[in-house]
């Protein structure tokens, strides 16, 4: 299938959030070949249309991935009737639907196709879009179910806090050095998987680190704000040998004595022991979560140690609660703290173009329904950017985005192309 295999070549094209210019040439040289006009942004997003078009629908992914090694391009494989990666996350979130936008301008379909940057990173791209669109209806293709069609999302917030009131101090107790570290978890999307019960590896050091009445020296842990963190490594005195709070988990004393340590501040590891992470509220009537908080990366740093987390909900007010709530909590353990990338929730909103949609889909998927998600989509800033425009969000089953484990099902993208198609020729 075609698609497969333009999803298979854009992959060898560095994208990971931050870059740009290898996927615009890209696609500069591309929309060339096929006869199409391509247009760059002051923000990176690209668009590409016909000349002499009448678009009715705009078809929109984001081009940037998680790379949780930085530059790593990913080498696929397919087993079993999935797309997966060696080690490394697999891009399918959102280079499938890039994939499915470059496939259909190969079939010559009159649509303008919007590729934006820097979704990953706080929907950059989307809040710095500059073009003026002629379509009535928005296609996005970042959801991650066959099936749904996606008709809200949750917004979020970034925050950052810094602690730097660690004190050295004299070991009169003669404690050991121990290095903890604890790796390979399953992480996982902060949104998408956030009730799945995934062992949050910051959770678990400082769980084992309090147990021991350990001090902390260092600490290090998680790999992007949106993911679920799988690996930390800590160092700590302790008089007692740290306990093993998970089968991954390493524990080494080290051959070194000290008549002083620098002490990371008590604050921060009472934090990341006490901090409710997780799930906060559910709405049963959408049947999805409707607040979280994902305690994503601690980093020690010559100014503090920072800890990055990352707030969603449903309901703006929400949203706000929760991250006023956790920035007062900051402060209490002697935290000095800031937000950005903030977006908004997507309110849940039926149109007719959701019920044409639903209407093409179910012809190809009797079970197919209308949804909402815990994860932010794009749909929420074009919503403000373009009110008059209707939008809607489908995709391919997609598991466990944002890791070493994300899959995509094959047969699942040829299914939703078809729906795609016919979509295309109804608006």
């Amino acid at each position: 299938m075609r698609v497969i295999e333009l999803f298979k070549e854009i992959t060898q094209i560095p994208r990971c959030s931050g870059t740009h210019q290898p996927f615009i040439e890209y696609l500069q040289e591309f929309a060339k070949i096929n006869n199409y006009i391509c247009k760059i942004d002051g923000a990176k997003n690209i668009l590409i249309f016909k000349a002499n078009g009448n678009p009715a629908i705009c078809l929109q992914s984001h081009y940037d991935i998680v790379c949780l090694d930085d530059g790593k391009i990913p080498e696929i494989i397919e087993v079993d009737g999935y797309l997966k990666a060696k080690n490394s996350t697999l891009g399918a979130d959102n280079g499938i639907g890039c994939a499915y936008m470059l496939a259909l301008i190969e079939e010559r379909a009159d649509v303008e196709y919007l590729f934006t940057c820097d979704e990953e990173i706080g929907l950059i791209g989307a809040n710095g879009i500059e073009f003026e669109l002629k379509s009535s209806y928005m296609l996005n293709l970042d959801s991650e179910d066959e099936g749904e069609i996606c008709v809200g999302c949750a917004g979020g917030v970034d925050i950052f806090a810094t602690n730097n009131n660690d004190k050295l101090i004299p070991n009169d107790d003669n404690k050991k050095l121990y290095e903890i570290t604890l790796d390979n978890l399953d992480g996982g999307h902060s949104g998408v998987d956030i009730d799945k019960n995934i062992p949050n590896a910051l959770k678990l050091i400082a769980r084992s680190i309090k147990e021991c009445a350990g001090e902390l020296l260092d600490i290090s842990g998680g790999e992007r704000i949106n993911s679920i963190p799988k690996s930390t490594k800590a160092i700590i005195v302790s008089n007692t040998a740290p306990l093993l709070t998970h089968k991954n988990m390493i524990v080494k004393q080290l051959d070194t004595s000290t008549e002083h340590y620098k002490k990371i501040d008590e604050n921060v590891l009472n934090f990341l022991y006490t901090f409710a992470n997780g799930v906060r509220g559910y709405d049963k009537e959408l049947g999805v979560v409707l607040s979280s908080i994902n305690l994503a990366i601690v980093t020690n740093e010559l100014d503090g140690v920072q800890i990055q987390l990352s707030a969603r909900s449903m309901d703006n007010d929400e949203l706000k609660i929760i991250t006023d709530e956790t920035t007062a909590l900051l402060q209490c353990f002697s935290f000095e703290v800031t937000t950005s990338g903030k977006y908004p929730a997507w309110k849940p909103t039926y149109s007719k173009f959701t019920s044409k949609v639903l209407g093409i889909y179910k012809k190809y998927n009797k079970e197919a329904s209308v949804e909402a998600i815990h994860a932010g989509l794009e749909c929420a800033i074009f919503k403000e950017k373009y009110p008059n425009m209707q939008i809607c969000s489908i995709g391919p089953n997609i598991y466990f985005p944002h890791s070493h484990r994300e899959e995509c099902e094959i047969s699942s993208v040829h299914n939703v192309y078809k729906v795609i198609q016919d979509i295309i020729s109804a608006v």
